[in-house]
């Protein structure tokens, strides 16, 4: 049998946090990511020379690394973690209890008894930050300064630095001095960043890619009524013009950028969100651009079908999916390869909550069996396995930090005689392409559409503000330039701008100056990046929406102030209407539920519903889970709970192994309900932690359970926060919600007579 080609491709990218014109930066991701991810999994790769991968470099990310290591780029959370914690003001210590435990609960939070004391001592979800700072020390708020940098801390570091690792065993009670050292520490991890990736990609374990400058969706910019591809009914902004030239100069920069920084042109591209389109290729092979990526439902719907996916997610035509394939636009051609989405999403969403070691075997077997069964079909081509998947977001999920599985599955995928890891460009050169599409569809790697970006009203009128922004600049740019070819016609030397700090003072001899017009254009091109768009609209949320918000219009804002025109007062209003959104709705009245695996429909009808799938913030899950919707509620002493899946329950259980369900407690913390046995349709349910009776589940066409409140230890006013998982042969199957859990309050007996008062 030949070598399966294993493709790895990281995507690494951040949204473009710093508003240039102030010097604030509102988010830390890029610093904390950076000793975290982008340092480590560099490292990883280190440790393993024979392994081969493709790593994405956004520049927008590289340009904010730069601010942080070659200029003095800060950010608010690096400003409050600075200052000394018995001189914070009122404001600082209220910002530090609201924004320094961003970090992930069990993985982040929890190993590291300091920080979890201090987590528990904050009580988020039940008490304002200015409600419990008066229970927190100066000791204590100088430990949180220090614990909110320390855990983003990749774990390797610990191992390769003795005295890093001898700072994080020292625990608490950390000195000003103590914190000082810390986050030079932190800046000089920052500083190996470039240098690391470059080294890598110098001796041939890593080829560097790139992504247009500020991650724009290439097509919308293009035409949005490229839309309609995928959609034929959307609605679309009021402004439809074409900004062809802005695709062309993220594109320019991106790969001039790339060159300046690591020494080469890059070959290989991933388009923003995986997005592309049949009038994009000539641009984007102008840049000298040989190869890009996307999902694999933009080969299905590229191809007519002939690559599908049956509800069991099995393909038909393999073969075709693993291998390169041609687009071209007259005479300029690109090489695209397509990603394996369900492989994909098994390591982003799925293989976190598994024995870490046998999910890299596991892996490692599936690619093998599709190399089994393609290649008989691949006319002695190797069988190319394209995965494909951020290379920061999924980590936090893993409880060490992916340590495990990425060791495992770096030091295997080398060794195994079956599999051969390589780099997507030099795998395209020794093996091209020779299929042809002969039209690529219009769409991204989610749902191969352009739903995210343009689908909703929030998205739509983010456009049109944007349009009204350029049209304003395209008019300041024509009369600059109009002023300075007159001048120099009638002999005279372009008048130079003059220079001052403050923007709305950059003024030449008339109107905005070259330099502020440059600028403009900047912040134009900022403004224009997908990662804004991602938060409008009801798919994706999180704490953070209405800062999004804010900066996506404050760019906008800085549109003009460079001009040296009024913002329109509609800059003043979100856009985000709603803020972040419930992952749930809450029940509205007890619930008669009988136990018996029916959908009984009143029996339901006041529940609160969780739809699965939409809770994601940073990342999207392609693939669907078992769990499709959750239930959930109280009679007047009971928590109900119902699980529905895509068809029949009790057949979906049966289907794929599940063995075991768990309703796992957040709070009340360590409590947990196990329900086994789905042969019968009447199940029992007992406390995990003292193996007694709490309760009573059935399947049949939903899964169903009640459990005591009074075995819970509960009482009207108590909040649960709990999430539902699945088990098939000891490993987890699915779990909902994904990144959050569902939270209810105990209601008082006259619960409903309260909401029919209100």
């Amino acid at each position: 049998m030949q070598p399966v080609s294993l493709a790895f491709f990281w995507h690494q990218h951040q949204p473009y946090y710093p508003n240039d014109l102030t010097g604030e930066n509102e988010f830390p991701w890029v610093r904390l990511h950076g000793t975290k991810d982008y340092w480590g999994m560099a490292r990883h790769i280190q440790e393993v020379p024979e392994f081969r991968c493709t790593i994405n470099l956004v520049p927008s990310l590289l340009v904010q690394l730069l601010k942080y290591t070659d200029g003095n780029g800060s950010d608010r959370h690096l400003d409050v973690s600075r200052m000394p914690a018995d001189g914070l003001s009122k404001a600082d210590a209220l910002y530090l209890l609201d924004h320094f435990f961003m970090a992930n609960g069990d993985s982040m939070i929890r190993p590291s008894p300091r920080y979890h004391e201090l987590f528990l001592k904050r009580r988020i979800g039940t008490d304002s930050a200015e409600s419990a700072l008066p229970r927190f020390t100066v000791r204590d708020l100088r430990d949180l300064q220090v614990w909110s940098n320390l855990a983003w801390m990749h774990p390797i570091l610990f191992e390769v630095d003795p005295e890093l690792r001898d700072f994080k065993h020292k625990g608490q009670s950390y000195s000003e001095a103590d914190k000082a050292w810390l986050l030079d520490k932190q800046l000089a991890v920052l500083r190996q960043i470039i240098p690391l990736h470059r080294q890598l990609a110098e001796g041939g374990q890593v080829e560097l890619t790139t992504t247009p400058f500020y991650h724009p969706i290439l097509p919308l910019l293009w035409d949005k009524r490229l839309a309609r591809q995928a959609m034929p009914g959307c609605e679309l902004p009021r402004h439809l013009d074409s900004y062809r030239d802005d695709v062309i100069e993220h594109l320019r920069r991106a790969v001039a950028f790339h060159e300046q920084l690591f020494g080469e042109k890059p070959r290989g591209m991933w388009p923003s969100e995986g997005s592309v389109a049949q009038e994009i290729i000539g641009a984007i092979a102008d840049v000298g651009i040989e190869w890009i990526a996307t999902d694999e439902e933009i080969l299905m719907a590229s191809t007519g079908g002939r690559v599908s996916r049956d509800p069991h997610g099995h393909l038909r035509h393999p073969e075709l999916l693993y291998r390169p394939w041609l687009v071209a636009d007259g005479d300029q051609q690109l090489q695209m390869i397509f990603r394996d989405h369900g492989l994909s999403d098994l390591i982003g969403f799925h293989y976190q909550r598994a024995d870490y070691v046998l999910a890299a075997m596991d892996l490692l077997g599936r690619v093998e069996e599709i190399g089994r069964a393609t290649e008989p079909l691949n006319g002695g081509r190797p069988t190319l396995v394209p995965i494909i998947l951020d290379g920061e977001n999924c980590w936090e999920y893993y409880h060490d930090g992916g340590v495990t599985f990425l060791r495992t599955l770096y030091q295997e995928a080398a060794q195994r005689g079956a599999i051969n890891p390589v780099c997507i460009g030099e795998h395209l050169r020794e093996h091209p392409a020779s299929d042809r599409i002969d039209r690529l569809f219009a769409g991204s790697w989610i749902s191969h559409n352009f739903a995210i970006w343009i689908g909703h009203h929030e998205d739509r009128t983010a456009w049109d503000l944007l349009h009204d922004a350029r049209e304003r600049l395209k008019l300041a740019t024509v009369r600059d330039a109009t002023i300075r070819d007159a001048t120099i016609r009638e002999g005279e030397a372009p008048a130079e701008p003059r220079v001052s700090n403050d923007a709305n003072s950059q003024t030449g001899s008339a109107g905005a100056s070259p330099i502020r017009i440059a600028q403009a254009w900047q912040e134009l091109f900022i403004a224009e990046g997908s990662d804004w768009f991602w938060w409008y609209g009801p798919e994706f949320g999180s704490a953070q929406d209405k800062l999004f918000d804010r900066l996506f219009r404050t760019h906008l804002q800085n549109i003009y102030a460079l001009l040296g025109e009024p913002a329109p007062a509609n800059l003043n209003e979100p856009i985000k209407r709603n803020g972040h959104r419930r992952l749930h709705t809450l029940p509205t009245g007890f619930l008669p539920v009988k136990v018996d695996g029916r959908a009984t429909y009143f029996e339901w009808i006041s529940a609160g519903i969780f739809e699965s799938g939409s809770e994601r913030g940073t990342m999207a899950q392609v693939t669907e889970g078992l769990v499709r919707r959750i239930h959930l509620g109280f009679d007047q002493t009971r928590l109900l709970v119902r699980v529905d899946t895509a068809s029949r329950a009790r057949d979906d259980f049966e289907r794929t192994g599940i063995d075991e369900l768990r309703i796992r407690f957040v709070e009340p913390e360590g409590l947990e309900l196990a329900v086994i046995g789905f042969g019968e349709t009447t199940l029992s349910v007992t406390l995990d932690n003292v193996g007694t009776s709490a309760g009573e589940a059935a399947i049949g066409q939903v899964f169903e359970l009640g459990v005591m409140l009074s075995a819970l230890d509960v009482q009207s006013g108590s909040v649960l926060k709990f999430f539902v998982e699945l088990f098939a042969n000891g490993q987890s199957y699915d779990l909902a919600p994904r990144e959050t859990t569902l939270e209810l309050t105990v209601p008082p007996p006259d619960f409903e007579q309260i909401l029919w008062q209100v």
